[in-house]
């Protein structure tokens, strides 16, 4: 499907990706997913736990590395030291490094509003993220802000609501791009989870708003593959329409 839709790389994890590498690893580029939650220890968990080396990546053909950081998560200290040394690994290697920079705690719940999405709290995780030399960083689009204000905890300032920002879906993003290093560092924002019907209108919106906020694409995971291979190409191709059309443009 990936190379049916014309992506530009395929992520995924080491048993799939070197199942397969031998037919594929010439035809498409490959970024093997190194560390992975696991839903089999009782009771359920998350943590992103290393299932192999960066060495195994390149050794199988991949161009590049990917990785999770649950921000915010008690065991997010651990993390960023695993994958920051991954990620110098992986550069002496002349690979590239992409980090999944997602924030999970149950605190950032809070009077019903989910926070795990605020553009404050993704902005500062994506910071974190450039910090340890993600090439690009992969992020949930922004839905709303105040993450740090409604919680109570961490440093912020006021002038990050009232001036950098407006709750405008594409000044939330343009804040998360912002924390790339002034987007210096390419920001690609998550597909999203398949919904069914809305699939195609929701991944293209999030296109549109990734890239007039400065963002430089989107993975598009389960809204693709979970359906048909020819309904997966044309959301697929959707998106790329998006980035090619000329009349979007920088908000």
């Amino acid at each position: 499907m990936a190379i049916e839709g014309g992506c530009n790389a395929v992520a995924s994890t080491y048993g799939v990706l070197a199942a397969c590498s031998r037919k594929y690893a010439h035809k498409i580029p490959f970024i093997v997913k190194i560390n992975h939650n696991e839903f089999i220890s009782y009771p359920n968990k998350f943590d992103q736990i290393m299932f192999g080396s960066v060495e195994d990546a390149w050794n199988l053909g991949a161009v590049a590395v990917g990785a999770t950081i649950y921000f915010g998560s008690e065991e997010s200290g651990r993390q960023i030291i695993e994958v920051a040394q991954a990620f110098e690994r992986a550069h002496e290697l002349g690979m590239a490094t992409i980090l999944w920079c997602y924030t999970r705690n149950n605190a950032f719940k809070k009077d019903g509003i989910d926070y795990h999405t605020s553009a404050d709290l993704t902005g500062q995780a994506n910071h974190l993220g450039v910090t340890i030399q993600a090439d690009i960083i992969k992020q949930k689009l922004a839905t709303n802000n105040g993450g740090y204000t409604a919680i109570n905890f961490g440093k912020t300032h006021p002038k990050v609501y009232s001036e950098l920002t407006t709750n405008h879906p594409i000044d939330l993003n343009r804040y998360q791009v912002a924390n790339c290093y002034m987007g210096k560092i390419g920001l690609i924002n998550s597909g999203g989870e398949s919904k069914g019907a809305s699939d195609l209108s929701d991944a293209v919106t999030t296109a549109v708003i990734n890239k007039r906020a400065g963002g430089q694409g989107l993975i598009s995971g389960r809204k693709a593959f979970q359906r048909p291979v020819k309904e997966g190409v044309e959301l697929l191709n959707a998106i790329q329409d998006v980035y090619l059309a000329k009349d979007i443009t920088i908000a």
